[in-house]
């Protein structure tokens, strides 16, 4: 029975290029949308841009052009990932866009007439880095973890604040009720912890004077709306709330069944398993249904930067080696929830020996001899994604079902070998049948992961004549 389903992304800051980092979320987000609608199942996919706040508004005085001119040229650049790495997302949501404003402002009304916003003297450490408050405990040597070149600078002014305080009961219940709600294990385990020391209000707006890059407070033009408490909302603002309420119910779900699954790194946390969780209580609104945390990716053991010049670009690495090579060794040699270590080196190699010699060479060797041996095989079926397939991809264990995918392709190669189908006799064309509809199977398979490799892969074996066709994965 068909479902509705609806996956986010976080919104990256258009205050630098897309990273590999974000490549690895944005993908496994696109598995997931590509396996849901293989299976009948009617998906909204939501990607964008976060546009506002002060790292923003200080790159654009940097670079001297307006905010809007360079907000502009930076979301085309994440746009551009669509093509670069093949994917399927359904919103391009932009937290300038007029929609997104006016459903930012409802929010604040709503959770302001509810009683959970009031006006009061900010004084904190602030990460410009992170667009958040920190405390001692946050900081190593002062600085913070995540943006150790970035200086913390003390606030002293005015501010709205959320009431982030009122929720730790129930934030601790919903996780306790929903042991799933958060993965992996231990991710889980960290924000109970964090909630559990006690919950402090945080600042959700600054004065207009001093950071006049934001969407205004509804009835307060003196003030702009904090970063976070604007750009989470871009997660129902996508699906038209709060306007088109069917839609938004169709996809975000209801109080009795939530359905948004929502992908995070990291280092957004507390953002999105508490904050925005705290956000919708406030209004009155469904909570996610689940949400995965994935790692950072180092490489050679260091953290990616721009003064160490390690930083890798996902779209120099599509081109140079194609889209479906990057997505393979990001879900398949990347771990799904922690940490992973990514180089040139280590990339080529895994190309070389599971793309271009594994299931590359199988393909090109099958095909040729069922070229050379005139063999029909048939039209290909409708196939349904293998169990051993589905199981870890709903576990958001892409890695194992790679893994196990590549398990098939040894298999065949195997059978090639031990029964030297190459001869082409008689006796051996219905085992070359067997082989020709294993990889017919793979092909669905792949749908979800490499999505071009999968339909040539279609293509070239849909019969009922084969021919051979140019390596899927020439060798480095």
């Amino acid at each position: 029975m068909s479902k509705n389903y609806y996956i986010t992304t976080t919104l990256p800051y258009v205050n630098a290029s897309p990273h590999i980092g974000f490549a690895l979320e944005i993908i496994q987000a696109d598995v997931l949308a590509r396996y849901n609608r293989l299976n009948g199942n009617k998906v909204f996919f939501n990607f964008g841009t976060d546009e506002h706040g002060q790292k923003i508004y200080q790159k654009a005085l940097e670079k001297k052009k307006d905010p809007q001119e360079y907000v502009d040229e930076y979301a085309k650049k994440f746009d551009n990932l669509k093509s670069a790495l093949n994917l399927s997302y359904d919103a391009f949501i932009r937290t300038t866009d007029k929609n997104h404003i006016e459903a930012a402002q409802e929010m604040w009304k709503i959770c302001s007439k509810n009683g959970f916003i009031e006006k009061g003297q900010y004084n904190a450490k602030y990460c410009v880095g992170c667009e958040l408050e920190k405390q001692d405990s946050d900081l190593e040597k002062g600085v913070c973890q995540w943006h150790p070149n970035k200086k913390i600078q003390i606030i002293k002014e005015e501010n709205y604040f959320f009431k982030f305080s009122k929720f730790e009961k129930q934030l601790l219940r919903l996780y306790k009720d929903n042991p799933d709600f958060i993965v992996p294990k231990h991710r889980s385990t960290e924000i109970q912890n964090f909630v559990s020391a006690g919950l402090k209000d945080f600042s959700i707006s600054r004065l207009k004077e001093k950071m006049p890059w934001g969407i205004e407070v509804p009835r307060d033009p003196k003030h702009v709306m904090y970063v976070w408490f604007d750009a989470l909302t871009n997660y129902i603002s996508t699906l038209g709330w709060p306007n088109d309420l069917g839609n938004f119910e169709k996809f975000w779900g209801t109080k009795k069944s939530p359905k948004a699954i929502q992908i995070a790194g990291k280092d957004n946390l507390r953002q999105q398993t508490a904050m925005w969780q705290a956000m919708l209580m406030a209004a009155d609104l469904p909570v996610s249904k689940q949400i995965l945390i994935h790692g950072f990716i180092t490489s050679d053991g260091a953290k990616m930067s721009k003064s160490l010049g390690n930083v890798i670009d996902p779209i120099k690495y599509s081109q140079k080696y194609g889209e479906d090579a990057l997505r393979y060794y990001l879900l398949a040699k990347v771990s799904p929830t922690e940490d992973s270590d990514f180089t040139k080196e280590k990339f080529e190699e895994v190309y070389n020996s599971d793309l271009s010699n594994g299931l590359g060479n199988l393909v090109s060797r099958v095909a040729k001899m069922a070229e050379v041996n005139n063999i029909n095989c048939g039209k290909s079926d409708i196939y349904e994604v293998d169990k051993f397939i589905s199981e870890p991809i709903e576990k958001f264990r892409f890695d194992w079902a790679l893994d196990e995918i590549w398990k098939k392709i040894k298999v065949l190669d195997t059978k090639i070998n031990n029964e030297e189908m190459w001869k082409g006799t008689d006796k051996k064309i219905v085992s070359f049948v067997e082989v020709v509809e294993g990889l017919r199977q793979i092909s669905f398979d792949l749908k979800s992961f490499l999505p071009e490799t999968a339909d040539k892969i279609e293509k070239i074996f849909k019969g009922p004549k084969i021919k051979s066709t140019e390596p899927l994965f020439p060798r480095l």
